[in-house]
């Protein structure tokens, strides 16, 4: 059986928050390097379960080259 759960979408300031980065930088990440995100409207939004997965891919991606 699948476990489900909701994790609430976080706001752009929270994400700079628990990135411990600047706007500026989240919104380079977006653009360069497929930070995930989703916009709505004009607003940014963010899962912390998928910023984690994110961080762990570019970890392993450094450690292969």
């Amino acid at each position: 059986m699948l476990k489900t759960y909701n994790e609430r979408w976080i706001s752009l300031k929270e994400a700079c928050e628990y990135m411990g980065v600047t706007r500026q930088t989240i919104l380079n990440w977006i653009s360069q390097k497929g930070f995930p995100a989703v916009k709505a409207g004009k607003l940014w939004r963010f899962k912390i379960n998928e910023i984690d997965k994110w961080i762990r891919n570019c970890d392993a991606q450094e450690r292969k080259s």
